[in-house]
């Protein structure tokens, strides 16, 4: 039965998150996390992620903007390493708040807060009319791939901080999403390398069926994505972005996920 509800969650998220530049891995951790220990649903997630991140670079990444691509993804993957490293190295951060939701205990994290502060931010950024036309640039690229990537290596949220900044660098709708989909790969190999040291532990032998199904599904919710992008203008990218940088904001910020 989790293959089926998992595989379902993977094509339907794929297909939203296609056009935002993040969001899989963050919905489908806590999916697997329903089925499995927290570090095997890591595992798994990131798996099915990369996987994903990987069909994509097939059917879109020929649209990447070069310059962008160099200025802002080697930043992120230096400093996603740095943060990977620090994550599994430093000592486990205390919360700052705890509360009981339905029965459930949810913690709040200093990290975790100051990250759903900044995406908050680049969202109302996003959605106030004033600021449409502001841009960054281009010597302001390296600096949002550094705080991107190292955020992301340290909390697994590089996606959002990665997708605020390049919604904003000038790039078409079809160069934005190619080159978030390379930089989000080569972040994604940085930071599952570091993080393998403390997952070689885990048997996946035994999940190959639902690992291969759920990957599978969200290719072809890419797929579908990706047909559906020439109906879709670059204001449209920018609310989702936007939207889904506040659902995501307020429930990392809240300790939900």
């Amino acid at each position: 039965m989790e293959i089926v509800i998992i595989s379902i969650i993977a094509f339907l998220t794929a297909i939203l998150t296609f056009f935002s530049g993040f969001g899989l891995g963050t919905i489908l951790t806590p999916v697997f996390m329903v089925f499995f220990p927290v570090e095997v649903a890591i595992a798994l997630t990131g798996i099915v992620h990369f996987g994903n991140n990987i069909f994509k670079l097939f059917i879109v990444g020929k649209n990447f903007n070069k310059e962008v691509l160099i200025r802002f993804g080697i930043p992120a993957v230096i400093f996603a390493f740095i943060g990977a490293y620090l994550l599994l190295h430093i000592p486990n951060m205390e919360s700052i708040y705890s509360y009981t939701l339905f029965g459930k205990d949810f913690r709040i994290f200093p990290l975790k807060l100051i990250i759903a502060i900044l995406m908050m931010i680049f969202a109302v950024i996003d959605l106030i009319p004033y600021f449409n036309k502001l841009q960054f640039d281009k010597n302001k690229l390296p600096f949002g791939g550094a705080l991107s990537g190292f955020f992301g290596g340290l909390s697994g949220s590089q996606g959002a901080l990665r997708s605020a900044f390049l919604i904003r660098a000038g790039l078409s709708k079809e160069a934005f999403i190619a080159t978030t989909v390379i930089i989000s790969s080569f972040v994604d190999f940085t930071r599952l390398g570091v993080y393998s040291t403390r997952l070689v532990n885990i048997d996946l032998s035994a999940n190959l069926p639902l690992i291969i199904s759920a990957t599978v599904a969200a290719m072809c919710g890419a797929f579908i994505g990706n047909k559906l992008l020439k109906k879709v203008t670059l204001k449209f990218l920018q609310v989702t972005v936007a939207i889904m940088l506040i659902i995501l904001s307020i429930a990392l910020g809240l300790g939900l996920i």
